[in-house]
């Protein structure tokens, strides 16, 4: 008699961990496929439209305004400010580049450039007007316009306004112990007109803490004096 030989079933075989990766891989990519391509296609758009705008317009339009106002800065650096402003007739001041050059760096600058002319020449409101338009990452500078800010709205009579540029201006950098015990002493006075003694007081305290070595840090005592603090 023949024995019955019994067929064993055939063990799955074991997959390992990469091989499911791949497998999950392949799957996904074979439902997303036409997804993961347009989504890169898109990708490669918007980069090189990036960096084909930096290269071929942003680029020569920062050199160009850049180049706009260079002679309008020599005629500030020598006080010569409704030059600056308005240009010499062959060359356009700062209020031309800011018209003309918008959205460029040097188009930003002259701004501030334009706000501090108007200052010199007395014309506090215009002063306000671009110095406000004006925005910048270089803490110096920020300092400075918040501090002519601050002198525009003082020579306007309008002082709380002004004492809040001050303090501003007084407290972007705490290492600048030149012109933020200045500021800083600036707004006490104006607090101190307005009587808001202890807000003045305040604001001195902070000078002589903050920067002792300081010019305004030497008559803070006298003025504390006058206002009852003897501390």
């Amino acid at each position: 008699m023949a024995t019955e030989v019994k067929e064993v079933p055939e063990q799955p075989v074991e997959r390992s961990t990469e091989e499911r990766v791949v497998d999950s891989a392949r799957d996904f990519w074979g439902k997303n496929n036409k997804v993961i391509t347009y989504a890169l296609a898109g990708l490669v758009v918007i980069v090189g439209g990036y960096f084909a705008y930096s290269k071929f317009y942003k680029a020569p339009a920062e050199a160009k305004a850049a180049e706009a106002i260079w002679k309008a800065e020599s005629y500030f650096k020598v006080d010569s400010f409704k030059l600056a402003l308005e240009g010499d007739g062959q060359n356009g001041g700062f209020l031309r580049a800011i018209k003309n050059n918008s959205g460029t760096k040097a188009g930003n600058l002259a701004q501030f450039y334009a706000g501090a002319c108007y200052m010199q020449l007395g014309d506090f409101n215009n002063a306000i007007k671009y110095l406000k338009d004006f925005s910048t990452n270089q803490v110096e500078l920020e300092i400075r316009a918040a501090g002519l800010l601050g002198d525009a709205y003082s020579e306007l009579g309008k002082k709380e306004d002004a004492i809040s540029y001050y303090k501003k201006a007084g407290n972007l950098f705490d290492k600048d112990d030149l012109n933020s015990p200045e500021y800083l002493f600036r707004a006490a006075m104006l607090n101190q007109e307005l009587g808001k003694n202890k807000e003045a007081i305040e604001l001195l305290h902070q000078i002589k803490d903050k920067y002792p070595s300081s010019q305004r840090a030497f008559e803070v005592d006298k003025y504390l004096g006058k206002l009852g603090d003897l501390n």
